[in-house]
């Protein structure tokens, strides 16, 4: 089936992996290289990061309850120190790519896994540092088709729901998507349901590897 369609996640995509901003907390706080995720691994369905992306809990609440988790995994980390490192930087060549596509008659979406944007005025300034580029995020967004965030919807990666919800949408067969994402737990689901999955790991691997997909030169 011929692609017409390019899904995307947004952070380790669009923008640089949040997992080099929680390596950096955890050197400043003198803790276990990728203790993060170590604790949002643990219970993944049911702990305090998932019940924040679904937007079950508020950020006030998250602090609490990932502190808690932390503590229980032998060490000190509140949640706020978390959200307030969130955001990642965003990268000028995939933002070109999107424009590319778009002129090229390609239909894109966005599922990303994400916290409630109201949330950041609850646990304080450090938060609100982290989306101080709303507005450059908001630019990108606007060139996408379609935008599900797992805050809104409910359901979160690697739920299959979340990429059915994506097709219905766009009204797209699975096996005319391409879908990129910078976790192999959310290219699987994905995969499964007929979309050709691209696991990133930079900017210019995932620019290089989907244009081998299209034939389509965007530059790295």
């Amino acid at each position: 089936m011929t692609i017409t369609t390019v899904i995307f996640d947004f952070g380790g995509v669009i923008t640089s992996s949040p997992f080099e901003a929680f390596n950096r907390l955890e050197d400043e706080r003198g803790l276990p290289r990728d203790f993060v995720r170590r604790v949002n691994a643990a219970d993944p369905d049911h702990n305090a990061w998932a019940k924040f992306e679904r937007a079950e809990i508020d950020a006030a609440t998250f602090d609490t309850l990932f502190a808690a988790e932390a503590r229980a995994l032998g060490h000190e980390l509140e949640g706020e120190a978390v959200l307030a490192v969130l955001a990642g930087t965003v990268r000028p060549a995939m933002v070109a790519a999107l424009d590319t596509l778009k002129a090229r008659g390609f239909t894109l979406g966005c599922i990303t896994n994400n916290v409630p944007s109201g949330s950041m005025g609850v646990v304080g300034a450090g938060m609100a540092r982290s989306f101080a580029k709303a507005e450059e995020v908001a630019a990108i967004m606007a060139r996408f088709d379609h935008v599900i965030e797992s805050s809104k919807v409910g359901v979160r990666k690697p739920d299959p729901r979340i990429y059915k919800m994506m097709c219905d949408a766009l009204d797209v067969a699975p096996a005319a998507c391409v879908y990129l994402d910078d976790l192999g737990i959310n290219c699987k689901p994905a995969a499964r349901l007929g979309m050709h999955a691209i696991k990133v790991t930079s900017g210019e691997q995932a620019l290089a590897d989907l244009s081998a997909v299209l034939g389509v030169p965007l530059a790295g």
